[in-house]
């Protein structure tokens, strides 16, 4: 279509110029003209109007024609122009269309806007392909931010294999600096090494996240308490956890150990040696199982006060009893009577009184007879006695030297406060009383004395059953 235009346009041109040459050449000569008639003057007059008349015609046909050739090449000048700004418009269009989004500032879509701009031609217009510039550069566009995606995968993943890793040594760290046998130290280093790796090959940041060293960790660590339960001398252990410390046999505590799921719960355990202290507690006789211990047993302590157990284990080591008195006192008195009528009155009465410590017994006994004779008479025997014993001095007497037998003396005494408690025992009688002092010796783990001397004036031992 424009090359028809084109076309016309120039035959227009090339009319145009034949009619000015036309008008502007000189008439071609004439063949010799007969001889002139004898014209008369209003014949002459005549031709010269027609003549003027057939000039006159021939520049309004000129000038017409011109005007006409004129008008079509402005004509199609503008409808060229104006088809060739459409074309521009719609190609600008296009590319608006297909730059927009990210692309709305990008500097292709300038570059064709203004090569559009300066194409003088539909032609031109033509050669310009917005569609595959449009392509290549979404195309490229793409590939930068597959490129930018890309490397900030990686360097996020970088990143976190980075951090993982200085987690992963910062969680075995604690665990390198623990004393622990060569073999078992180089399984750390193997395990952490090994783990370490794990993250190094990881392609992917699901990979590196799903590397967790917790389960390793929590094997080693078990691992490290057994051994420090096993290096400690003895037959039991204390494992402390927070405010709650236990006695355990190493069999005990390393179950205790494995059964613990959690490295958190691992981690708050203490494995410490039982060192064994012995204390003097002044107690009375309810506080203490009512008095019946004995060396070796083994007790719990608690205040009574809150009932808390203050020590889970201890053994007892001595018991003394508060020395009280001995309080004996006996008399007896007998009587015979005769009289006149030949009878015979015989009346014979006892008593004793006993009086061990605070408390006192009394035996009392009286008999009659009576025989008839033919006299009387009369008699009366009585006797009584009575003794009180401190212990706690003959034992001072003893100890100085100022008893004439000790040995006897104190064969005597010997288990005396037991004996008194299993008398009790077997006859189901109270002979001290309840709040009668009692020293125990007990001996206990150092871990507890503190909370055991707090509570000094509220404790309670309790003697564990076997």
């Amino acid at each position: 279509m424009a090359e028809d235009i084109e076309a016309k346009i120039r035959r227009l041109r090339e009319l145009g110029r034949a009619v000015s040459e036309s008008e502007e050449q000189p008439p071609t000569p004439l063949p010799p003209k007969p001889p002139k008639r004898r014209v008369s003057r209003i014949g002459m007059l005549r031709e010269k109007e027609r003549k003027k008349r057939i000039i006159i015609g021939a520049l309004v046909l000129s000038i017409i024609i011109i005007g006409a050739i004129v008008s079509i090449y402005m004509y199609l000048e503008n409808k060229a122009a104006r088809e060739l700004e459409n074309a521009k418009k719609a190609k600008i269009a296009e590319v608006n269309a297909c730059f927009k989004g990210e692309l709305a500032n990008d500097t292709a879509k300038i570059q064709l806007i203004n090569a559009i701009m300066a194409a003088k031609s539909i032609e031109e217009l033509n050669k310009i392909n917005v569609k595959k510039v449009c392509e290549e550069r979404w195309k490229a566009l793409q590939e930068a931010k597959k490129r930018a995606e890309e490397e900030r995968l990686a360097k996020e993943l970088a990143e976190l294999k980075n951090q993982t890793k200085a987690n992963i040594k910062m969680a075995f760290d604690p665990l390198l600096q623990v004393q622990v046998p060569d073999e078992l130290k180089k399984e750390v280093i193997d395990t952490m090494n090994m783990l370490l790796s794990q993250v190094d090959k990881a392609k992917t940041k699901e990979e590196v996240i799903g590397i967790d060293p917790t389960p390793y960790l929590l094997d080693l660590w078990k691992r490290v308490y057994i051994y420090r339960i096993d290096s400690i001398p003895g037959t039991k252990v204390i494992l402390a956890r927070g405010n709650v410390t236990n006695i355990y046999t190493k069999s005990e505590a390393k179950e205790v150990i494995s059964k613990t799921e959690t490295l958190s719960d691992l981690l708050q355990y203490q494995v410490k040696e039982v060192q064994l202290v012995q204390l003097a507690l002044v107690l009375s006789r309810k506080d203490v199982n009512g008095g019946f211990l004995e060396p070796g047993d083994k007790i719990q302590i608690y205040d009574k006060r809150s009932g808390k157990r203050l020590v889970p284990e201890g053994y007892v080591v001595l018991v003394l009893f508060d020395a009280g008195q001995i309080q004996v006192s006996e008399s007896q008195s007998k009587t015979n009577s005769w009289s006149s009528t030949s009878s015979t009155l015989t009346q014979e009465s006892s008593s004793t009184n006993y009086t061990p410590g605070e408390t006192p017994y009394q035996v009392s006994q009286t008999t009659e007879s009576q025989t008839s004779v033919q006299q009387s008479s009369s008699e009366t025997l009585s006797a009584s006695y009575s003794y009180s014993v401190n212990l706690a001095e003959i034992l001072k007497a003893i100890a100085a030297g100022k008893i004439t037998d000790p040995t006897e003396v104190q064969n005597k005494l010997e288990k005396y406060g037991w004996k008194v408690l299993t008398l009790e025992e077997a006859s189901n009688l109270l002979a001290l009383n309840e709040n009668t002092r009692v020293l125990v010796i007990v001996e206990v783990p150092t871990e507890f004395v503190s909370e055991v001397l707090k509570s000094e004036n509220y404790l309670v031992i309790a003697k564990i059953s076997r």
